[in-house]
Formats: structure tokens, sequence, C-alpha cells
């Protein structure tokens, strides 16, 4: 017998307090989720817990079970929603996240990772995934490459390592990575992921998924230099190995504006895909055809990979050294200010600008000693992942010779 199976994927862009028209959106999707046309869903951004419980009860008629995974200052933002029961539900955090200090970007609050949603279909058990990978603030100058491929394969190894009976494992959610760019390949070749777009069956205005033109949100000027805007949400899939299936239907299913209002449901587009599968007559017969090419593709991201991971390496040594000469530099400051005498009433003045140097002393020593060890050991415990993987394609049938 078929299974089938509908799947959407939507970052709200839930922000408390910054997000444009956060709870008049909020509404409109509780109204869409509450349709009844989803079996699961996956939402990124839901940073308000009070966001959350609406939701919640908003579509319970039809989505009666939810969960939301718990991490971080602020939480993960992944809430997941279903049709069918929820079995057991499972957070991994990841051991790189961005920086602390760099509240304007606010990924570290958010103590993101990748969760995990078993599922009862029918008796059977689908695995669905919700991820949301650190932004790409600068295209041209990321800092965050390194934490973002991290992310990717620590995401991959994940989805690999807890297949166990499920017939199906979904990865849905905002990935902030391009289709070629190195995460994004990453996770595809290392979880061995289909992508539920098919570019084919598209035109050419359904392609981006953020920063699109026809999206409220979007910035005129990113519109006007882009108005396919970047495809970065998505949704992926692999069937087990005794079962075969294909995608029906993926699509974009939400209209430009929320009818009656002059915005958008979020500034991503929502990604909708419909999938079919059932017992094979032949074990391995699913669309991610296992060969030489997917095996010197998966090859060559790890190598792209692991040479990031060495770059990231010798920065941190880098910021290590810069942060400790602030830091000495501060301290010789603050010692020859010791024997300054403030005239009156300026005494307070000189108090608090002492304690400022004091407070930025003791920053800089945390960012030259906790904190770099902390995304040091994080970069490098992926980074020998990535090696013994590697070293596994080299043992096996010669392929590490390739690329």
């Amino acid at each position: 017998m078929a299974l089938e199976l509908s799947i959407l994927t939507l970052n709200i862009w839930g922000i408390p307090y910054i997000s444009k028209d956060r709870k008049v959106r909020v509404n409109a999707i509780g109204d869409v989720l509450s349709s009844g046309n989803y079996d699961v869903v996956s939402l990124q951004e839901v940073w308000s817990d009070g966001d959350y419980q609406y939701l919640k009860n908003r579509v319970e008629g039809v989505l009666p079970f939810a969960h939301y995974f718990y991490s971080g200052v602020v939480g993960s933002g992944l809430a997941v929603f279903s049709k069918y029961p929820i079995v057991s539900a499972f957070f991994h955090a990841w051991s790189v996240n961005g920086y602390v200090h760099r509240i304007q970007h606010g990924d570290w609050f958010g103590g993101k990772g990748v969760g995990l949603a078993r599922i009862s279909v029918n008796g059977q058990l689908v695995h669905l995934y919700a991820a949301h990978l650190h932004a790409e603030y600068d295209r041209n100058f990321d800092d965050y490459m390194s934490h973002r491929v991290i992310q990717a394969y620590d995401t991959a190894q994940f989805v690999e390592s807890t297949r166990g009976s499920a017939v199906v494992q979904i990865l849905a959610g905002d990935l902030n990575t391009e289709p070629g760019d190195l995460a994004y390949r990453v996770i595809r070749t290392n979880a061995k992921l289909t992508d539920s777009y098919d570019r084919d069956s598209h035109s050419s205005d359904l392609l981006g998924t953020n920063e699109i033109a026809r999206n409220s949100y979007t910035d005129p000027e990113a519109a006007k230099k882009s108005p396919q805007g970047k495809r970065i949400d998505y949704i992926m899939y692999r069937f087990a190995d005794q079962y075969e299936g294909h995608r029906l239907e993926h699509r974009l299913p939400l209209p430009e504006r929320i009818p009656g209002k002059d915005m958008s449901y979020s500034d991503h587009e929502a990604v909708y895909a419909k999938i079919i599968l059932k017992k094979a007559v032949v074990p391995n017969s699913g669309e991610f055809k296992q060969g030489e090419n997917n095996d010197q593709e998966t090859i060559m991201a790890l190598k792209e990979s692991i040479v990031i991971c060495n770059e990231s390496l010798k920065k941190l040594e880098s910021h290590k050294r810069t942060y400790t000469l602030m830091a000495i530099a501060v301290v010789i400051v603050l010692l020859s200010m010791l024997e300054l005498d403030a005239p009156y009433g300026l005494k307070t003045a000189l108090l608090l600008f002492r304690f400022l140097l004091s407070c930025i002393v003791l920053f800089f020593i945390f960012m030259a000693t906790i904190w770099n060890v902390m995304e040091k050991h994080g970069i490098l415990a992926g980074k020998l992942s990535m090696e013994i993987a590697l070293k596994v394609f080299k043992d096996v049938d010669g392929l590490g010779e390739l690329g």
C-alpha cells in the first residue's frame, strides 16, 4: 500500500519587537496551517513561545501533534506539527553557532541545531528533521562559512546515524545555503538526500525562496539586483533501502500577499512538497542512486570542507594573538591611569571609564582563552570526523585518488 505525505516548511520570521507585522503574519500563518492541506509542517524562527502556543492551539484540529525544540537562550526557533502521532523527539545542538558578542546577528543565542521528530504514519516510522543553519550575512566576506559547513556536516551525520527503521527521512528547513554552495553539497551528499526541487518542471519565477522581488519585505535594491532571489529553503528526503518512491509535487504554495493585507506571510517563501512511497520489489531502488559520481561529489565536498576548517583554525590562532595584544594594551592604559587624579566633578566619570576599560580587558581575555578554545574544539571535532569519512572513501575502490 502506497504512503503519501504532504510537507510544508516555512521560516516565519518571528523575532519579537523586530520582525515587522509579526502578530498579523502569525495569525495568517495559523489560517494556512489549519486548512488541513498538510500532513507534516516544519517551521523556523518561531522565537516567541506565545506564537508557538497560538499556532499549536490554532491548528490542533488538523495537526493535533506538535513539538517545539527548546534550546539556548531564546529557544531554537524550530517547531514541527503533524497530522500523525509524534512518538519521540530529540534535539542535537551544533558545536559551533556564531559568536556571543555579535548580538546584531543573534544566531548564538538561539542555541541552534537539528531537531528530529519520529512520526508514526499508519504504523510506519517517518523521521522529520527540522534545521536552520547559520545565516550568511555577507556573501563576499563570510565570517561564518566554517560554522555553517560544520553545521551542515553535523546535520548530515545526524540524519545518517538516525536512519533506524524509518521508511523515509525528511529534512525540511531554512538551510541558508544555495544549491551548489559547499554547505548544500555537504548535506545532500553525506546524508544521501534528494532535493525535492526539480528545475526542469519550474518556471524561473519560482526559483527563489528569499529576497525575491514579489515579497513585500524584500529590500528594493536586492529585488532589483536579483528579482528571482535565492533558494535557501528546502525539503529533502531519503527513502529506506526496502522502499521506493518519488516526488509528486513541489511548489511555493502561498500567495504573494496575505488576503486582504498588503504584506507577505514572511520574508521567506513557504515550500511545499508531496512524496509517495511503497515497498520496493527490488531493494535500493530509490531516487538517490549510489555510484561513482555521487561518491566523487561527496569526496570533493569533504575535501573542500576540510580546507575551510584548516583556514578557520589558522584564523583562530591569529584572533587569539590579536585579542591577547589588545588586552595587554588596555591593561597598560589602565595602569597608567592609576596615578591620575581627576578634577573635581569628574571623579565619577573617571571611575566609570576605568570600569569600562576593565570590562573590555575581561572581554578580550575571554575571547582569547575560553571562547577561542570552545570554537577551536568545535571546528576540530567536525574536521576530524570529516577526515575519518574521507579515509573510508579512500579505502573503498580507490575513490580517494579521484579529484
